[in-house]
């Protein structure tokens, strides 16, 4: 087998255990861990009020921004999360890659969805990830045809012998680090974490499968915000649900990389080096 990839390096010196997970288990799915966490983001929301107060419409910034901020930020501060299988191997992604999915007309049911993937350099501040995902969302809800667009309109105009074919090759490809680059480099599900942003369709967060195509490990899912009572009063609230490849780490690393993003998102001030929100903390 190959071991050079276009989007990751092979991970060696792995314990024996590691190792052979992707052997034991091939599948993404049976190899998958479901974990829950609820932010506390009233802070987060005060942050959110006061950095856009200044702001015109199209440079503001959302819980979503915040969330896709943190975990770009972790991912780089902690690599063994970005790490991938293939072809029974584990390898360690090449960037920080982020996908989510947008409607192409806002809040309206019969609009397609539009996926976009972006890559989050590290040491990237706030404001620099909202923009370029701002950026993303207005190319992307364009009527501009991208290149996985056309990829799509190719195969849906062939006959669904000849689809399913190709599907499989590209797959057998992939499993021998053959796929090109130019391939993996737009495709969403070639990504470190795919994220649902269910709460900005007034949805509780709900637990979603990984996909077998591509190799990403990680999916989130971030709810609405609601309010709910403690015993320091009234505070805003809001539910992540993730499921996590567990072959690619193990559980203990991966929930102290989700505590870190849970700082980050609660008190983002506390993480920002750009000079305009250590401002806004002051």
């Amino acid at each position: 087998m190959l071991t050079n990839r276009p989007d990751g390096t092979l991970v060696k010196n792995l314990s024996a255990t590691r190792a052979i997970m992707p052997l034991l288990m091939e599948r993404r799915n049976e190899s998958t861990v479901f974990f829950e966490q609820e932010l506390d983001v009233t802070q987060t929301m005060r942050f959110v009020e006061r950095y856009n107060a200044d702001r015109p419409a199209g440079a503001r910034i959302t819980l979503f921004h915040v969330f896709m901020w943190a975990v770009g930020n972790v991912l780089h501060e902690r690599p063994r999360l970005n790490r991938f299988t293939s072809g029974g191997r584990i390898y360690q992604r090449k960037g920080v890659h982020l996908s989510f999915a947008a409607k192409k007309k806002k809040l309206d049911d019969e609009a397609s969805l539009v996926t976009i993937k972006r890559e989050v350099q590290a040491g990237a501040t706030l404001g620099e990830v909202a923009a370029l995902l701002q950026a993303d969302i207005r190319s992307g809800r364009s009527e501009a045809p991208r290149p996985e667009d056309r990829e799509l309109s190719l195969a849906n105009s062939l006959p669904t012998f000849l689809v399913k074919l190709a599907l499989r090759a590209m797959q057998w490809a992939d499993r021998w680090n053959l796929l090109p680059g130019s391939v993996i480099a737009h495709d969403p599900l070639y990504t470190s974490m795919f994220v649902a942003n269910l709460g900005s369709l007034g949805l509780e967060a709900a637990f979603h499968h990984l996909y077998e195509w591509g190799n990403c490990p990680f999916f989130a899912a971030l709810g609405r915000t609601r309010t709910v009572t403690t015993e320091q009063g009234a505070r805003l609230v809001c539910v992540v649900r993730y499921s996590f490849d567990e072959r690619i780490d193990d559980g203990l690393s991966c929930a102290r990389s989700l505590e870190l993003v849970q700082q980050r998102v609660e008190h983002p001030d506390r993480f920002q080096a750009a000079p305009e929100a250590l401002a806004l903390a002051a």
